[in-house]
């Protein structure tokens, strides 16, 4: 047989497995197996293409090739450390204005995260070159020099703190990182149990499930040891942006006292137990019974499920795509490869102790201590996990917030359209620092 042929027979032998492995599903799961199994039929059918034109070495190799060939994930800061209420640590950095900080060649926090099973970071990475990353960089030049001109006194400019999503770190906000560096402070930090922070020790000894709730408290906890004093911007995706409106559920009075802009990026205030994540309607119900017990049973079995990530690499990467970029065919290589190492970086068992928090989150009537906030909510039209519908009802309490839908953009919108994301929240930063400034005139 030759190398064409036999690839050809592991890519029928594959879409068949998946077809039987979901048949099985099905009998057990009812329409809830049958509604995630078109998802992943549809996934495996893609794998199974590309099997019968590129051999598996050459697809492992392409891997490797696109971890080491983008800077994507390598930015680094000072490193910090706040303590959340259960004595979890989280991991911060700060990137101070005026400072470009310099890649190191080695740093402890990197490669292993403290959760064990952390992402290896990108230490080869080989600069871009072409038109467009020169055009990339004069855009970048530009909006620098707006914010610098904008801001006028360090003392009166925001710091702007970074929230990551489910799933990912802050290495998932590099373009956000890259654009505003060295022209204003920022501070990025990993959601307990993401990236380098340390597994939350509630959900460790079994005292707390992860609630939204608590991931606003720990938000507070790092903004209490990374940003004492002065304005803040607050910018979330996903999960970081419940994460702010958590935060300004419990800590009111703190952000009228502190925050001068907030940014909700691909992120919803509550009803996510009606999202349809792609699937036939006749599943959705089912799918959001059925998807707690079950991740929960394979965060109980996570040695055996992680190898079969691994073992399975491919349909992963297919599904990542799918639900993390509107037009997949379209984003460069090497990024839907660094959503994909984000996200296959975060244990099994996390993502079931998480998963459960966003069918009972609701933040509507929190929003209200945005309102008389410069704001920004932004969302791909694609959005899959996060619908753009979920932006739009947010800005029907903050009528005064900048709603910006993206065509075509799926719920990685930060890295499938980042220049259009960084435009926007550099303008937002240009109206914070205007309304710190007025605050601060106010009170003298």
């Amino acid at each position: 047989m030759t190398e064409g042929q036999e690839a050809a027979a592991q890519a029928v032998e594959t879409a068949v497995e998946a077809a039987g492995n979901w048949a099985r599903a099905g009998r057990h799961a009812g329409v809830a197996g049958a509604a995630i199994g078109v998802v992943a039929a549809g996934a495996a059918a893609g794998v199974a293409i590309e099997r019968m034109t590129v051999g598996r070495g050459m697809r492992r190799r392409a891997r490797l090739a696109l971890d080491a060939a983008g800077p994507y994930g390598t930015l680094r800061g000072t490193p910090g450390a706040a303590i959340a209420e259960d004595g979890t640590e989280l991991y911060y950095e700060v990137d101070e204005p005026g400072v470009e900080s310099a890649r190191p060649e080695k740093d402890d926090h990197q490669g292993k995260a403290r959760n064990g099973k952390g992402a290896k970071a990108d230490r080869s990475a080989k600069p871009v070159r072409g038109k467009e990353a020169r055009a990339a960089q004069e855009a970048q030049s530009g909006l620098r020099k707006r914010l610098t001109a904008a801001l006028g006194r360090r003392s009166a400019a925001p710091t702007v703190v970074f929230s990551h999503g489910y799933c990912l770190s802050q290495d998932s906000w590099h373009f956000q990182r890259s654009a505003l560096r060295g022209t204003v402070r920022t501070v990025h930090w990993d959601q307990r149990s993401h990236g380098r922070s340390s597994r939350g020790h509630g959900q460790i000894d079994g005292t707390e499930p992860v609630t939204i709730d608590l991931l606003g408290r720990d938000l507070k906890a790092v903004l209490d040891a990374a940003v004492p004093e002065g304005p803040i911007v607050l910018v979330g995706h996903s999960m970081g942006g419940m994460t702010v409106m958590a935060l300004a559920d419990q800590f009111p009075e703190y952000v009228a006292e502190r925050v001068v802009g907030v940014a909700l990026i691909g992120t919803s205030a509550g009803r996510l137990s009606e999202v349809a994540f792609g699937l036939p309607s006749m599943g959705v119900k089912a799918f959001h019974w059925l998807a707690p017990g079950v991740l929960k049973a394979l965060g109980w079995q996570s040695e055996i499920v992680e190898r079969g990530r691994r073992a399975t690499a491919d349909l992963f990467a297919g599904l990542i795509k799918r639900y993390s970029f509107g037009t997949p065919e379209k984003v460069d290589p090497g990024i839907a490869r660094f959503g994909e190492r984000l996200i296959e970086a975060t244990p099994i068992d996390v993502v079931a102790e998480f998963f459960p928090a966003f069918a009972v989150h609701d933040k509507t009537e929190a929003l209200v201590a945005y309102d008389a906030l410069p704001a920004l909510v932004l969302a791909g039209e694609s959005d899959l996990i996060t619908p753009a519908d979920h932006s739009r009802a947010i800005v029907e309490v903050l009528p005064d917030a900048e709603l910006v839908c993206v065509p075509g953009a799926g719920h990685l919108v930060m890295l499938e359209r980042p220049e259009l994301v960084n435009e926007h929240l550099v303008s937002l930063v240009e109206r914070a620092g205007a309304a710190a400034r007025s605050s601060r005139h106010a009170r003298a």
